[in-house]
């Protein structure tokens, strides 16, 4: 039947004893303790070493511990530590003494236990003392019901899986996953068993076997395919459905890893984040320190254990997002509410730094559920870019200073410190005053974002980008800067100088970039201008890049006053050899009047239609109805903003031709450009 058909023979037609959580720390009599709480209902998870206790009783379901204190347990070693862990989560702590040592009960309390047993405790005696643990859970946390909602929530990071009977299939937490390399954290015994050491495998099942035999919880342990120095232990235990396991490390080296944690989220410790800083320092790097707002509150009406739950929650949505956007950056939670990601090389760049906050920002806030609750967070970001002179204290210090910013200022919610300036919170009319000299500093300029097709990374075309260098809050947006246009009545000037200069600097390209499309953003401000199209024309020519190769954008989120105008516009310029866009279909005031009138070959989507593609089954319907739109007038689309192998998928599923985004790159300048094309091949 080969391993699959082992495996589930082997860990299958089990009863279960699914009672409540039993966390026990037992140095000498873990295995005993076990199968007594057993014997009285609880399922037991139990641990020898005090070292890693408050975490491993923090990601486990139980809120009751056991602390063994026989035979000269140290009430200092074994049961001070596991206290403000029991406090944060409103639980009992049960303390079981020698018998000559229970004059010493009292001042055992005053340390934290909530109650104590005498042991070798009888059935009974343990049942009873127990029950009254539990029922001290039940008052203090609100209830089984609250309990239950909090276990859900934090367990998340830990490690474990369970094995369904019925399905056949075993559920793996995520960070088991991670551990063990499997492809999903749904997967067949046989892929579980493929991905350990081969020497380790007929262990494995001889140990499943035991547990089958005897019929009561047991213990396997394996090394880690491709780190031979790391072992993992598996706590077996029958359930109704199947079998589970809770999982901890075994060897040294991974509890020198654990001590780096944050014991709450499993994250970097703030203390392993400044180390990991100060080994950068010197070399360009940039922060992201990521607030939570008004966490006290959510504290407050759902009680702290939901709220430590939920930090784990949230560390792992931005673990994910970090891995996609940023792979390989440092992820660390350096106090209450705040998380600290580190970003080297390409990433450390503002635009993708503050891409990456936004991100964030909206991956936090997406509801978290609680039970029957949906909470809702929201999220500020300070950013800081590194300067030569920074150690880890004065960076982290920098970040504070702009999430300070972040925090006082509307919008979205983050603020940068460049590594030249101070705070980089925008003032509006300071800006309207230094656009005027900005295009003759030199200070506005062109970037490339390429263009794919949606079956080929090849790139095809790109659309040129504008980025302010401004000379006190360093690198800002094209949404700034035209933004900033609009309010000074200076956007006819500025559009002129971004066409000329995308224009001059693509006709200069290589012969390797000869196929390579162009598109520049014209403005309904520039159209409604008396001869902008022998203006713009004339620009083309005398850069000397050819129409047959220019597509002009029209922004579609700025109002075409006069639509026939413009229509008449847009063909003149069709029929001198340049293709037309819409761009931004989605945001704008007019769109299905524009896609009726105007004459088109292209229709952009706004990255934010575009990226609700994986969102929910309405907004897929709203983004397949304007792809096939589109193509029924018979023209190609191009999604922009894609960032992810999914959305990618769906819209080249839907019909979308072209897309481009920060799935396979940002805006370049021109030079790299080059380089992207000629590696190429």
């Amino acid at each position: 039947m080969g391993a699959a058909g082992d495996m589930n023979r082997v860990i299958g037609d089990q009863s279960a004893d699914t009672q409540r959580s039993l966390f026990i720390l037992s140095p000498g009599d873990r295995d005993g303790l076990s199968e007594a709480a057993q014997r009285a209902g609880w399922r037991p998870i139990s641990a020898r070493r005090a070292k890693d206790a408050p975490q491993r009783f923090l990601h486990s379901e139980a809120q009751v511990a056991l602390v063994d204190l026989r035979n000269g347990g140290s009430a200092a070693e074994l049961l001070a530590p596991l206290v403000p862990a029991m406090e944060a989560g409103g639980g009992a702590l049960l303390a079981l003494l020698d018998p000559a040592d229970e004059v010493h009960a009292p001042a055992i309390m005053a340390a934290g236990a909530t109650h104590y047993l005498v042991g070798p405790p009888g059935d009974a005696a343990l049942r009873g003392a127990l029950a009254s643990a539990h029922r001290l859970v039940e008052r203090v946390g609100g209830g089984a019901q609250d309990s239950r909602r909090a276990q859900r929530i934090r367990r998340g990071d830990a490690l474990y899986w369970e094995w369904n009977r019925k399905s056949g299939l075993l559920t793996l937490s995520d960070n088991l996953v991670r551990q063990l390399d499997l492809p999903a954290s749904r997967v067949q015994p046989a892929t579980l068993l493929r991905h350990l050491p081969r020497t380790e495998r007929r262990g494995v099942l001889a140990s499943l076997r035991a547990m089958r035999r005897a019929g009561r919880p047991a213990a396997l342990a394996h090394a880690l395919p491709d780190r031979p120095g790391l072992r993992l232990v598996h706590h077996l235990r029958l359930l109704d459905s199947g079998v589970a396991a809770d999982v901890e490390w075994l060897s040294e080296g991974a509890e020198g890893d654990a001590a780096s944690r944050d014991y709450l989220t499993g994250l970097r410790s703030r203390h392993a984040a400044l180390d990991w800083l100060d080994r950068r320092s010197g070399l360009a790097t940039t922060i992201l320190l990521l607030s939570i707002s008004q966490f006290d509150r959510m504290n407050a009406a759902y009680g702290q254990v939901v709220g430590d739950a939920l930090l784990g929650r949230i560390a792992r949505r931005i673990e994910r997002m970090v891995d996609d956007v940023a792979p390989g950056s440092m992820v660390a939670r350096i106090a209450g509410t705040e998380f600290l990601v580190g970003l080297i090389g390409e990433a450390a760049g503002s635009d993708r730094a503050t891409f990456l906050a936004r991100q964030l920002i909206g991956v936090i806030g997406r509801p978290f559920s609680a039970g029957d609750h949906l909470i809702r967070l929201t999220t500020r970001c300070g950013i800081a870019q590194s300067r030569m002179e920074d150690d880890a204290t004065a960076l982290l210090r920098r970040a504070g200073t702009a999430l300070a910013d972040a925090r006082q200022a509307g919008g979205e919610g983050i603020r940068i410190l460049s590594a030249e300036r101070q705070s980089r919170q925008v003032d509006g009319d300071r800006l309207e005053t230094d656009l005027r000299l900005a295009l003759d500093r030199g200070e506005i300029g062109i970037v490339f974002q390429p263009q794919y097709p949606v079956d080929a990374e090849k790139i095809i075309g790109v659309e040129a980008l504008a980025r302010w260098n401004h000379p006190h809050y360093g690198p800002l947006s094209a949404g700034i800067l035209f933004a900033t246009a609009e309010r000074s009545d200076y956007m006819l000037p500025l559009s002129a100088h971004i066409q000329a200069a995308a224009l001059r600097q693509a006709a200069a390209w290589p012969r390797a970039l000869s196929d390579l499309r162009l598109s520049i953003n014209v403005t309904a401000a520039d159209i409604a201008q008396p001869g902008f199209m022998k203006s713009l024309l004339g620009l083309v020519d005398a850069s000397g890049f050819p129409r047959s190769r220019l597509t002009v954008e029209i922004t579609e989120s700025g109002l075409i006053e006069d639509v026939a105008s413009a229509s008449a516009l847009l063909t003149a310029l069709r029929a001198e050899g340049l293709a037309v866009a819409i761009d931004d279909f989605g945001t704008g005031y007019s769109s299905l009047a524009y896609l009726k009138s105007l004459p088109l070959d292209y229709l952009k989507i706004d990255s934010g239609l575009a990226q609700d593609i994986t969102g929910t089954a309405r907004d897929r319907i709203v983004v397949r109805g304007v792809i096939h739109m589109a193509k029924s007038l018979g023209l190609k689309v191009i999604a922009e903003g894609v960032e992810t192998e999914q959305q990618l998928a769906l819209l080249s599923r839907e019909g979308c031709d072209f897309y481009q985004g920060f799935l396979r790159s940002a805006g370049v300048p021109s030079a790299e450009l080059i380089n992207l094309v000629l590696a190429e091949g």
